[in-house]
């Protein structure tokens, strides 16, 4: 009865505890109710409470798990170098195997700044308090892609409609490209997602294109720069297989950091990026970008808003569930599958 007791006023205390940030705080948006934006810009503010600054002397960095990470670490080593000596710490770089860990990390502080695609740093924006500043590109302009849909080159299919009742890979319910422009772009082109097709989530882009060489798939929605990287690298020729359709443009992956950094770290931090120079294979890696471009989540990200809009999608708490949920479920069939093959 007493623990009862305890537990019952612990919960008292921390509905009270959070009914105080909310009223402390004049405006969220849609942000999550842990942070506040009173300066209205979208993004989560620095926390009023200086003892909440965090300066650690490891920083944690990672990059979206587009593909494996393990292609990252060693793509983003000489930069991960540069950053320790330009903030005179040590930089770590934490692997991450789904968007939704990554979100995950930086919610609960375990990472300090990182690469979040396009359709998840909104969720990371959002719920995690990701503050995204930057975005690979060159001195002009920022590196941006397109959702393609791509069949093999030996196939019947030459426009979206010729899909229906075919194996159509997404690839997470959080993707931009991957799930939430086609439902809201495909439509127009005579194919209606989960009416004229089953959506099949294969986890990641490479994990799509590769589905479609083998046989898996008929086709699948990916971002053109892991396609055309993948080809770069040799894990595919571009030239066996089509593109039956290729949408606007849209930025590529956000570097953020988290909104709790101390403010004269986080601009430190951000002066680091934006004065490097990528090296020749970085520059190769990621389709001739040669430095992080400034930008920002209120303006350059509005497009991606309003595909969520159109798709019927929406970047908060409980869309977040229920797509990591999809993803968890998509990724433990894909498993159980893998564990069959001999």
């Amino acid at each position: 009865m007493k623990r009862a007791h305890a537990l019952l006023a612990a919960f008292a205390l921390a509905l009270s505890a959070t009914a105080a940030v909310a009223q402390e705080c004049k405006h969220r948006g849609d942000l999550d109710t842990l942070f506040c934006d009173e300066n209205k810009d979208m993004v989560a503010d620095a926390p009023k409470d200086k003892a909440k600054w965090k300066n650690p002397s490891t920083i944690v960095f990672t990059y979206t798990p587009v593909e494996d990470p393990a292609v990252y670490q060693k793509a983003f080593a000489p930069f991960t170098d540069y950053l320790g000596k330009c903030l005179d710490k040590k930089v770590v770089f934490y692997q991450v195997q789904s968007n939704a860990a990554e979100i995950e990390a930086m919610r609960s502080g375990r990472l300090h700044v990182g690469g979040f695609s396009t359709g998840p740093t909104a969720f990371a924006v959002n719920l995690a308090g990701a503050v995204p500043f930057a975005v690979k590109g060159t001195e002009k302009e920022f590196q941006g892609y397109n959702l393609i849909v791509v069949v093999k080159k030996a196939s019947p299919y030459m426009k979206l409609a010729d899909l229906k009742g075919k194996k159509l890979a997404h690839t997470s319910p959080s993707s931009n490209s991957g799930h939430m422009a086609p439902l809201a772009l495909f439509p127009a082109e005579g194919l209606i997602p989960d009416k004229d097709y089953k959506i099949l989530f294969s986890g990641k882009h490479d994990q799509s294109v590769m589905g479609v060489q083998s046989g898996d798939y008929d086709a699948a929605a990916v971002a053109s720069d892991v396609f055309h990287r993948m080809g770069t690298r040799g894990q595919i020729k571009e030239d066996d297989f089509r593109v039956i359709y290729r949408s606007q443009k849209f930025p590529t992956s956000s570097f953020a950091h988290a909104h709790d950094l101390d403010p004269d770290l986080a601009k430190k931090m951000v002066k680091c990026f934006y004065d490097y120079r990528f090296t020749a294979d970085m520059q190769k890696n990621f389709d001739g970008a040669d430095r992080f471009f400034p930008v920002t989540f209120q303006k350059d990200w509005d497009v991606v808003r309003k595909v969520a809009e159109g798709s019927g999608e929406a970047f908060n708490r409980a869309n977040y569930d229920k797509q990591s949920a999809k993803e968890a479920e998509a990724a433990a069939k894909k498993a159980a599958e893998a564990a069959k093959k001999p």
